[in-house]
Parts: C-alpha cells; sequence; structure tokens
C-alpha cells in the first residue's frame, strides 16, 4: 500500500462549524419551496465539475448548513424542525436534482439523525442529544461505517472483523471499513464493531472524525455517485470514552426483525435520490427532443411517433415510481409503515425505474447522449448505483417471496 493514498479523515478543506443556520422553514419542518429551488439550482451549476473531478462537494453543504437542513428531522425540543419523512423526501429530492451525490451524504445524515431521535433508541441519552444538537447548531454530519473487505455487508450475517479492546480509560479500536460515504464531510462516524472479550458483544462505537489513529485510504474511483468520497476508513488503536460504545448486544440479539418505519425512511428516501436524477434524465431527453431538428427531417424529433412512444414509455416508469413513493411516505407519517419486504420492494422497483429511464433517453438521444461533456450519461451512470444500497435486489425479493409462500412469516 502507498503510504500516498493514506490521508487523515479530515485531509482536504473540513467544513466550517459554528455558525448559526438561518431560518428555512415555512411551516411544521417544511423547507421552503423558494430556498429548495435555489438549493438545486446552486448545486446543479457545479454538479459536472465535481463529477469530472471526484472532489467531495464541501460548498454544498456550507449551503445546507446554513439554512439549518442538516437538522431537518431532528425534534423540535432539541433545535431541529422535527421534519417528518414527506419533508425530508421533498429536500432530498430537490438536493438530488442538483447534484445526487450530495443528496446520498445527506440521506445518510437523515437517516441517522431519524434513528437516534425514536425513543426507542438505545444510546446514552447525551451521547444521542450531543450528536443531534451539533446537527442543529452546526450542521455536523454523521454516517455508519459498517461494510468491510472480509465482512461484505453486514445486512448478510457475520461477525465485523473490527475490533474493540478495552482498557482503563475506554476502548481502543482497530479495524478496515469500505465505502464510508461522505467521509472527507463527516463529523460522527458509528463504526459496526466487536469486542475482544471471552464472549464477543457485538454494535455501534461512536468515534470522532478527527479521533487518532484513523486513517482514509483514498480507494474511490467508481462510475457513478463520484463525489461522495466513499473512501476506506482504517482504524489502529483508536481511543474513545467508555460510554462511545452506545450500543453493544450478543450477536444473536441483533438477529431481529428490522423496523418498518426506519425501513420505509430508508428505501423511501433512497428511491426518491434516484427517481429525481431520472427525472433531469426525462427533461434533458424533452429539450432535445423538441430542439433537435434533422435536415432529413424538416420537423423537430417531438414529431415522430417513436419519440413520443418512448417519451409515453418513461412517463408510465415515473409515474408508477411517484405513486408508489408517494403511498410509502403517506402511510409512514401516518404511523402506518410498509413492511419491511414491500419497502424492499419499493426500493427494487424504484431504482429499476430509474434505470430504465435514462437508458431510454439514451437510446433516443444516440451519440449526442454518450458524450462525456453531456448530462445524461452522468445520469446514467449514478442512478446505476443505486443497485448496490441494502436492501439489494436479490435479498430483496427473497424476503418478498418467501413471506407469498409463507404468509406466516413476518417481514
Amino acid at each position: 500500500m502507498s503510504l500516498d493514498t493514506l490521508a487523515p479523515a479530515r485531509a482536504s478543506a473540513p467544513p466550517a462549524f459554528g455558525t448559526t443556520p438561518e431560518p428555512a422553514f415555512a411551516a411544521a419542518g417544511r423547507p421552503d419551496a423558494a430556498l429548495l429551488a435555489h438549493i438545486t439550482r446552486t448545486l446543479a451549476a457545479t454538479a459536472a465539475e465535481h463529477d469530472a473531478s471526484g472532489r467531495f462537494p464541501h460548498a454544498n453543504f456550507e449551503l445546507l448548513r446554513r439554512h439549518g437542513l442538516p437538522g431537518l428531522v431532528v425534534p423540535r425540543e432539541l433545535g431541529g424542525a422535527g421534519g417528518r419523512l414527506a419533508e425530508a423526501r421533498e429536500l432530498v429530492a430537490a438536493v438530488a436534482r442538483g447534484e445526487p451525490a450530495t443528496a446520498l451524504v445527506l440521506v445518510m445524515q437523515l437517516l441517522l439523525t431519524r434513528l437516534l431521535s425514536h425513543p426507542d433508541c438505545r444510546w446514552p441519552a447525551a451521547l444521542r442529544e450531543r450528536v443531534l444538537r451539533s446537527a442543529v447548531r452546526e450542521g455536523a454530519l454523521g454516517n455508519h461505517l459498517r461494510v468491510e473487505p472480509e465482512l461484505g455487508s453486514p445486512a448478510r450475517g457475520g461477525l465485523p472483523g473490527t475490533v474493540a479492546r478495552r482498557t482503563p480509560d475506554g476502548w481502543r479500536l482497530s479495524g478496515h471499513k469500505l465505502y464510508t460515504t461522505g467521509i472527507d464531510g463527516l463529523r460522527w462516524l458509528v463504526v459496526w464493531g466487536r469486542t475482544d472479550e471471552a464472549e464477543p458483544r457485538v454494535g455501534q462505537f461512536l468515534v470522532p472524525a478527527d479521533a487518532p489513529g484513523l486513517r482514509v485510504q483514498r480507494s474511490w474511483n467508481h462510475l457513478g455517485m463520484r463525489a461522495t468520497a466513499s473512501d476506506e476508513v482504517l482504524l489502529d488503536e483508536v481511543p474513545i470514552p467508555l460510554d462511545h460504545a452506545v450500543d453493544l448486544r450478543a450477536p444473536a440479539e441483533w438477529i431481529t426483525r428490522p423496523d418498518p418505519e426506519q425501513q420505509a425512511w430508508m428505501n423511501v428516501l433512497l428511491g426518491t435520490l434516484y427517481d429525481a436524477v431520472a427525472r433531469n434524465a426525462r427533461d434533458w431527453l424533452l429539450d432535445f427532443l423538441r430542439q433537435r431538428v434533422p435536415s432529413s427531417l424538416g420537423a423537430p424529433l417531438a414529431s415522430l411517433p417513436r419519440a413520443q412512444e418512448a417519451v409515453g414509455e418513461i412517463e408510465l416508469l415515473l409515474l408508477a415510481s411517484q405513486a408508489q413513493l408517494d403511498d410509502a411516505t403517506a402511510s409512514a407519517d401516518a404511523g402506518r409503515p410498509w413492511s419491511v419486504a414491500d419497502s424492499g420492494l419499493l426500493k427494487v422497483a424504484v431504482t429499476r425505474n430509474a434505470i430504465a429511464v435514462t437508458e431510454l433517453a439514451l437510446r433516443q438521444s444516440g451519440n449526442h447522449g454518450l458524450d462525456r461533456a453531456n448530462p445524461l450519461q452522468r445520469y446514467h451512470r449514478d442512478v446505476l448505483c443505486g443497485r448496490v444500497h441494502t436492501p439489494q435486489e436479490d435479498s430483496a425479493l427473497v424476503a418478498a417471496g418467501r413471506v407469498a409462500l409463507h404468509p406466516a412469516t413476518t417481514v
């Protein structure tokens, strides 16, 4: 491993914390519509640059921080907006229409703060409140670190290779994590690991991103979502206080039924992100078909029945995604979230639709859409990343099939 692939976790320009957010909410946790439109335009102006360079979009998050948006779903009693899934979805859609890598980091932030806001959260109250208040006051971002080289995704089972060693002062954490989305902008890392006890406990350790012994291995060079800074993190005897082991349990205690509400939030927000990118592709195609007038035709491509049929197919796919996302959102906010199996199917369906939309747009655009200066090829590369998020397609389909074949199964 070359030393120049290693860097401190905050190697690139760190976010400026401590500024007081400006009011950004029209009513009851709902972001102001004019602000959302401004965010979309501002982020879109540099989206191609971030895709080409792969650099983390610090300025995008400064904009979000300025308006208190990282604390959108934090409860009002802790200074947040108390936003529901509907408001979180509206924000994610606006950000994703501008720059989807920013939106993916934001989704992870919203999911973490929502989890910590839940009354059943098992974290120590003081630490939970500290993280939530930092999201409101400073726009501090957090994410879970779960995937490992040997373990893969924890959703598929297995003990983590990341080990916490007990010391007189607390814990020393060592391990190797992959795909740490947003690492260059994170303040809080929720690390999945196990203890070195005779009977290991498994769970979550809260690690500040600037903790000594924590390094980033610059490995992220993906086809899509290039600006997420989803690099690897190396932990070498990272010291944390005793109470930063925020949720440790016997391994068997983690083999439980996932929470339907949290699953609904995750799948709706991820689906919203990729659906928004697909809508960008649709809008680009509409402009292209209206403006492109081949000399052999003497009329815009939009006049051709085959173009109209392709656009109709795109509208069908987007309408289906919108209907499903709308229903899942309303059900979750009404306290009746879809089942875990159905939420998984939602994520699969919306992701498939988003990919199909961009492929149809590329087919209609020919060489134009494949030009590297054209945003359409970027939209296509970005939506392909929707396939890799948990639940992955095979897991979601197996879970739904198991419920259909064995109705007594509760998933």
